[in-house]
């Protein structure tokens, strides 16, 4: 089900806890829910990102004709056909090779370590075509940038036996659409892997660290609007239909905002 709405619900059920019991019985009779949200004032962004996650779908605001052909053209397969319910991604940091990490954004999906395997548990989905992408920023061990200091009583990290190679190691958990039972997949993340900033790779770093700067740059430095347009400029590539240079753009309209209120 696509639901075009502004989310301010005055018929039917208008309780925003009814609203979710009723989706997520839904779902589970295998009726997805994906939420396109219009128009501006009374606009409940909260809501629609509620109904979409607990419906397993997404959720995305239209505000423009290039964003209706992005969504519902050239990410039409990604939203209308999942391949994949109850997708789970559980990243576990080697201490010998790493020091810090933080995970960037995902607040509103993150589970508790006790849920990964457990298959009661709902999780996001992933449509055809669909890429999901997760940041964190690592410090490496032995670094001398490091904000955290060692715990007194911590147990020294050690290497473990054939495994110093590695940064971390990925678990991923996920159901086909027509049944109850996960399946597992893992992967060691080694110091093979390790690439320059790539097109993808780059673009998306820009996006997160302009995501960064909207909620206060708490830990984002010296870095400020000129780095992500430099990033984004340099990593942006075709761009057939125009979207990453709208980025671009809406990052200086928020530089200028920022100025505005400094004066």
């Amino acid at each position: 089900v696509i639901l075009a709405t502004d989310g301010d619900f005055n018929v039917g059920i208008t309780s925003q806890r009814e609203l979710q019991g009723f989706v997520e019985r839904k779902r589970d009779q295998g009726i997805f829910l994906s939420v396109l949200g219009f128009g501006q004032g009374n606009y409940q962004d909260a809501l629609m990102q509620s109904l979409a996650q607990n419906g397993n779908g997404v959720a995305a605001y239209i505000d423009t004709l290039s964003e209706a052909q992005k969504v519902l053209v050239d990410e039409a397969t990604s939203t209308l056909f999942p391949i994949a319910k109850d997708v789970k991604i559980q990243v576990e940091f080697n201490p010998a090779t790493v020091a810090e990490y933080r995970l960037i954004g995902y607040e509103t999906r993150r589970l508790n370590r006790e849920d990964f395997n457990n298959d009661a548990v709902d999780a996001g989905d992933v449509g055809a075509g669909h890429t999901v992408t997760a940041l964190y920023e690592i410090t490496p061990a032995g670094s001398d940038v490091r904000q955290i200091e060692d715990r007194r009583y911590a147990p020294t990290a050690t290497r473990p036996e054939g495994r110093g190679s590695e940064y971390a190691f990925v678990r991923i958990r996920y159901k086909l659409p027509q049944e109850e039972d996960s399946r597992l997949i893992t992967r060691p993340v080694t110091t093979g892997d390790v690439t320059t900033n790539d097109g993808e790779t780059g673009f998306a770093t820009a996006v997160a660290g302009f995501a960064q700067l909207l909620k206060g740059g708490r830990y984002t430095g010296d870095y400020d609007y000129d780095d992500v347009i430099e990033l984004a400029q340099q990593t942006k590539g075709p761009d057939r239909f125009g979207y990453r240079t709208e980025f671009i753009q809406l990052v200086r309209k928020a530089k200028t905002a920022a100025a505005m209120q400094v004066r």
